[in-house]
């Protein structure tokens, strides 16, 4: 999964609050608001990706090309390219009637429902490559409509109000994934149950997937306009679009790139996932393989799966509150590959449920603390507030490459070594992140990065 980005400060309070102030902050509006805005971002991410690759293992497309499936994803890694863009340019009438960042939330929204609609009319049997096709558009419109949600989060919550509005986020945004996975398979079963063809239930749960996205829509018209995009419109003043956009690019990657071996970091940032991307990547064509069905995968891999990630997000944020951050990588580093493991255990298991629950239990558990580990190191990157979010885009895109572009041969490797020993080699990935983590560390990078932000 592209993993949902994180606010760079953290308010540091002069006193404990109170149990009652601090559930009283979930509550307000702001908070509610960016918690409904979660589910919209996490809402579209499966639709091109792992739903996308239950329906088209269901029709028979080759291993090889399901892995290059994993390909869709590109506008995830190249989203901070255009990130200026959402900063500089203003959507004609809907940026004058709802605001800057309200005015391209509804945009990317309509476009969003409009890009899976689209999706629901290809046939992955007859076309993948317009399945693709469907399915880019609507990584597009979804990586698009994170930049302006995460700017959006950043500029309308008070210092006090940011842990408990991240924290609202991030679970409603894994909320809005398992609606778009294991949602959106019972749905397809429903359809069928009730005489639908299997390409026709699947037009029809896409399509209420696509009406989902109202809830995002319903939710902007509620909110009200940052008040930091009001002030920054105002010091932009008469300011062409086009000076906004290269000031706020050009200030951003130049300064990251002058930091002390920024080449290798970015590198490392690459390639510290890869080895969950490696094997995610073939996932869920190795389970509908081995003999489980599309329930069997909604229900333990995205509902079990789902408990052991929050689990693993919480394990993850309490050691990082008590380890320093090296040593955090390493443990979160290891344990993600390692899990790997436990699908070839499965492979050789076979089709049996509980093996299924223990195998997935272990690898969303892990997995969620390198997660959470890895977000805490990436905020630490982005040092100067006045670039977090452009700086943020450009290190979560580099961290998609490894889930969308190296990853994308692994089928290949799947259907050449057979499943055990195509995950023990998606353990063995994990080496050349190690070795620039050891690199990293007998230099100083990571003491002078500080404490890490969680």
């Amino acid at each position: 999964m592209n993993a949902p980005e994180a606010p760079s400060t953290s308010a540091t309070p002069s006193s404990a609050p109170s149990w009652r102030e601090a559930l009283a902050v979930y509550l307000q509006p702001r908070v509610l608001i960016v918690m409904m805005l979660g589910f919209s971002s996490g809402l579209p991410l499966a639709l091109s990706g792992s739903t996308l690759l239950v329906w088209v293992s269901e029709n028979g497309v080759s291993l090889g090309t399901i892995g290059l499936f994993t390909l869709v994803g590109t506008p995830y890694t190249l989203k901070f390219l255009w990130a200026p863009l959402v900063d500089g340019l203003n959507i004609p009438l809907l940026t004058r009637w709802l605001g800057r960042r309200r005015g391209w939330l509804v945009f990317t929204q309509l476009l969003l429902m409009a890009a899976i609609l689209g999706l629901a009319l290809t046939d992955p049997a007859r076309s993948p490559f317009f399945v693709a096709l469907g399915a880019l558009l609507v990584a597009t419109t979804s990586a698009t409509q994170d930049i302006v949600v995460d700017a959006y989060r950043v500029e309308s919550l008070a210092e006090n109000e940011q842990a408990a509005g991240m924290a609202s986020y991030v679970a409603a945004y894994r909320v809005g994934m398992v609606a778009s996975t294991a949602g959106a398979l019972f749905l397809v079963t429903g359809f069928e149950y009730v005489g639908l063809t299997r390409l026709d239930a699947w037009m029809a749960s896409f399509a209420v997937m696509a009406a989902l996205v109202l809830i995002g829509i319903v939710t902007v018209l509620c909110a009200r306009e940052p008040e930091q995009s009001r002030i920054a419109d105002a010091a932009a003043g008469g300011k062409p679009s086009v000076s906004r956009i290269a000031e706020a690019a050009m200030g951003a990657f130049s300064e990251f790139l002058t930091q002390r071996y920024a080449i290798i970091v970015l590198v490392f940032v690459m390639l510290f996932k890869f080895t969950d991307a490696f094997a995610g990547a073939m996932t869920v064509p190795f389970i509908i393989d081995i003999g489980f069905t599309r329930n069997d995968y909604a229900i333990i891999v995205k509902g079990v799966g789902l408990a052991a990630t929050l689990v693993g997000g919480f394990a993850g944020g309490f050691l990082a509150r008590g380890t320093s951050l090296v040593t955090c990588l390493w443990i979160g580093g290891l344990l993600q590959a390692v899990s790997n493991l436990t699908f070839t255990w499965l492979a050789l298991v076979g089709p049996q449920q509980w093996a299924l629950t223990v195998a997935v239990s272990v690898e969303a558990f892990t997995g969620a603390i390198g997660t959470v580990i890895f977000v805490a190191y990436l905020s630490a990157l982005c040092k100067n507030p006045l670039h977090t979010a452009t700086q943020y885009a450009l290190l979560t895109a580099l961290a998609s490459v490894g889930r969308i572009y190296l990853s994308s041969g692994s089928g290949y490797v799947a259907e050449a070594t057979g499943w055990p020993l195509f995950f023990v080699v998606s353990v063995l990935v994990a080496v050349p992140s190690l070795i620039l983590l050891v690199w990293l560390q007998r230099r100083g990078h990571f003491d002078e990065l500080g404490p890490m932000k969680v």
